[in-house]
């Protein structure tokens, strides 16, 4: 198999480089985000980053899930990030 790329790749670099250099680029494109590691920290971030902030509401005792204080922290700490 590899016989046969290199002389198709050699030829299509004389004739079209130009191609050859935009499909190299949008080949990766398409591979670099599976293999790099900035797509998993920013899922952590994602993922522990609120999305929707809290309206400070007075807390009577009933409702469990709101906060005392809209900057009371939520969800996963992001103590990973700054050990990074």
């Amino acid at each position: 198999m590899a016989e046969r790329i290199s002389p198709f790749l050699k030829n299509a670099w004389v004739k079209e480089p130009v191609l050859v250099v935009s499909f190299s680029v949008w080949g990766l494109t398409i591979i670099m985000p599976m293999i790099s590691p900035y797509i998993k920290y920013t899922g952590m971030i994602n993922k522990a980053t609120a999305y929707n902030y809290p309206v400070p509401v007075r807390e009577n005792g009933n409702m469990p899930d709101v906060p005392s204080h809209p900057q009371d922290p939520l969800g996963p700490s992001l103590e990973w990030l700054k050990i990074l």
